[in-house]
């Protein structure tokens, strides 16, 4: 089955698995498979004032609407684009007296599409919103009851003049954010703004060491002319050479974790038993709990003792990094990883773990040639883990390039940016704002290596007075958050 925009792949059913995506054609690495706008989405309660409600980009300052109060827009074009979702909402946020909360903004954006467009088959959908999976049944109590509170609320917003829609398909929509809410991110791609839901997408089955990766793209409203405009959507990529015929999975949840721990995550947030070939041969996991080699190799007990104060510091360190406490969090990784180093591989999560929270603070305090010799054993570390073209690990590659080229290492930096680069061209595309911006890096590094490469003595001089007149850039505050999981999931 095929449908607009869709050309490429086929939908199936497996017994077991379910509904799956197949490729139609021959795919390369970085080909997009396909992309698609979503049905719905919404704003983040906590960054409804900061982030656009149409592209999810995060501007300085933003355009309210003047009925409601409470949508925020780049500017009138991306205002306008929002109307036929906005208007509904609207009129409701003004009846309610405030904005309910994500999950019913979003529950209410879907029937109110609904009720544009009737039910079925949407224009581009391979699957109708009342197909798609809800997982109820699967819910545990403490999920049955946050369900009957959401419905509550829901239904206490929903206006009286709109089509009354039953109890049933209320509960299924709520079911279907639960576990196909999708995570938007802003242009950086560093933060999660939004959830949307994509149907398409959804019938993706995951795998643990995927063919495809998912971008969320914000789109592009700045062009002068509309016919240049590009909206926000997902696009389904291509990790490696993909053969007609063949599945398209895509990773619900970061590698960078041992088969048992990802196995967990996938059944407690997805409710299924992952059965990838990593997964049921637990590759990869000697590597993550590597130790030591050699003659000096560490004792059971020891490594157990080393494993036990990595889990307690890393407790630490997020309380001190909730509250700010950023010298802190490098006392504790600096004190971790002198007892890790002796003990754990170089390419143990633990330890990797550990460099990247003490490179991710230690740049933000300025203290580049500490941060770029533990971003640099870290990248090492994740190059023997990662897929090669995993975006986690271009975004990686991507920071501890420019670490070490904040630290004057410019060599070193130039090789790591160029390498971030060629990753996020598969994983990203071209016209990503943040493979643009790794360009703009490359170049730069590039006239800068060629520079230093001609006279070492005279790079450093001007380096010197460069930063002088100019304060090196601050990296951005690090946060508590890991990167952007695929799906939303409250926790």
């Amino acid at each position: 089955m095929t449908k607009g925009g869709m050309e490429s792949v086929e939908l199936f059913t497996t017994e077991g698995k379910g509904r799956g995506l197949k490729a139609q054609k021959e795919f390369l690495p970085g080909d997009v498979i396909f992309a698609e706008p979503a049905y719905a989405a919404v704003v983040f309660d906590s960054l409804t004032h900061v982030i656009c409600h149409t592209c999810f980009k995060r501007q300085e300052r933003l355009h309210r609407c003047g009925q409601c109060k409470f949508a925020h827009y780049c500017d009138r074009t991306c205002q306008r684009a929002a109307w036929l979702n906005h208007k509904n909402e609207c009129s409701a946020i003004k009846r309610h007296g405030k904005a309910p909360t994500e999950n019913i903004r979003l529950a209410a954006r879907i029937l109110w599409k609904m009720e544009r467009e009737g039910t079925g088959l949407s224009e581009g959908c391979l699957v109708a919103i009342e197909e798609l999976q809800n997982h109820v049944d699967s819910f545990g109590e403490e999920e049955k009851k946050e369900l009957r509170a959401d419905v509550e609320s829901f239904l206490e917003f929903w206006p009286p003049h709109c089509q009354q829609f039953g109890m049933q398909l209320i509960s299924h929509i709520f079911g279907v954010i639960s576990c196909n809410g999708f995570t938007l991110s802003d242009q950086r791609g560093l933060q999660a703004v939004g959830v949307g839901i994509f149907p398409n997408l959804c019938q993706a089955n995951h795998d643990c060491w995927p063919n495809c990766t998912v971008i969320f793209n914000n789109g592009n409203h700045e062009a002068v002319r509309s016919m240049f405009h590009t909206q926000m959507r997902i696009e389904l990529r291509a990790l490696s050479k993909i053969s007609p015929g063949d599945e398209l999975t895509v990773s619900y949840v970061d590698f960078l974790s041992l088969s048992e721990e990802r196995r967990t995550q996938l059944k407690k947030q997805y409710y299924f038993d992952c059965t990838c070939e990593h997964c049921k041969k637990q590759l990869k996991d000697d590597l993550m709990l590597a130790v030591k080699a050699g003659e000096s190799k560490p004792s059971a007990d020891t490594v157990k003792e080393v494993i036990q104060l990595s889990k307690d510091t890393l407790e630490k360190i997020n309380k001190a990094r909730m509250e700010g406490h950023y010298h802190e969090v490098v006392k504790l990784c600096r004190d971790c990883l002198k007892k890790q180093e002796p003990v754990l591989g170089d390419t143990n999560i633990y330890l990797l773990r550990m460099l990247s929270i003490a490179s991710e603070v230690l740049s933000y305090l300025q203290m580049f040639e500490e941060a770029a010799d533990y971003a640099k054993r870290m990248v090492d570390g994740y190059l023997k883990i990662y897929h090669p073209n995993n975006a986690q690990l271009g975004m990686a590659v991507m920071r501890a390039g420019v670490t070490h080229w904040h630290a004057g290492l410019i060599e070193a930096g130039h090789g790591l940016i160029c390498k971030a680069y060629a990753i996020l061209l598969i994983t990203h595309g071209p016209s990503h704002p943040i493979t643009k911006d790794l360009e703009v890096m490359r170049v730069q590094t590039e006239m800068e290596l060629r520079m230093f490469q001609q006279n070492e003595f005279m790079y450093y001089k001007m380096r010197e007075a460069a930063l002088k007149n100019q304060k090196i850039q601050v990296m951005p505050e690090p946060s508590n958050e890991n990167a952007p999981s695929l799906f939303h999931k409250k926790e």
